[in-house]
């Protein structure tokens, strides 16, 4: 299994938080993740490149996951996405 990047879009929400435990559950040491504080100007102008409508969001690999175009992470979509 190829290493991915996973990228998760925060704002500090309880929401966001639940996110975050989820995707470094699933993520293990197989894969990096990293934490982006949507609060930063920067990672504001990277997520809307994204096409990041709301928060929390997950991208991996530079691609929005398809769970996050609408209603938010999915876990199984997200553990999909990994295998």
């Amino acid at each position: 299994m190829a290493r991915k990047q996973i990228e998760v879009f925060s704002a500090g929400c309880s929401a966001c938080k639940e996110t975050i435990e989820m995707v470094k559950r699933l993520a293990g040491s197989l894969h990096q993740v990293v934490v982006h504080d949507m609060q930063k100007s920067d990672v504001a102008s990277k997520a809307k490149g994204y096409g990041v409508h709301s928060v929390p969001a997950v991208a991996i690999d530079g691609k929005l996951a398809s769970c996050c175009a609408g209603r938010g992470p999915e876990e199984h979509v997200i553990k999909a996405a990994l295998a």
